[in-house]
C-alpha cells in the first residue's frame, strides 16, 4: 500500500480516488505519522460486515459425516 502526504492527496484527490477504485488503496500521512486510508466503498463494506457466528460455522469446510460421533452416556456426578 503506498503512502502519500496529506498535502499531496489534497492536490491529487481524483487520482488518489481512482486508484483506490481499481484496488490499490493508499494511506495518508501528516507530518510523517500515518492518520487516514483511502479505498474503494467495495472494499470497506467487505471488511466492515461481520458474519454471525452461525454464518461461520455453516461456512466451515467439514462434511456431516467428519465430525465425531456425539458422547450418549449419561453425565457424571460432580460431587460438589
Amino acid at each position: 500500500m503506498r503512502e502519500i502526504q496529506l498535502r499531496d492527496a489534497k492536490a491529487n484527490l481524483s487520482a488518489v480516488v481512482d486508484e483506490a477504485v481499481g484496488g490499490k488503496p493508499a494511506v495518508i500521512t501528516r507530518h510523517g505519522k500515518k492518520q487516514a486510508v483511502v479505498l474503494s466503498y467495495q472494499e470497506w463494506r467487505r471488511l466492515s460486515e461481520v458474519p454471525s457466528f452461525g454464518r461461520l460455522l455453516m461456512a466451515a469446510p467439514v462434511q456431516a459425516d467428519a465430525l465425531p460421533a456425539r458422547n450418549r452416556s449419561k453425565l457424571r456426578k460432580a460431587g460438589f
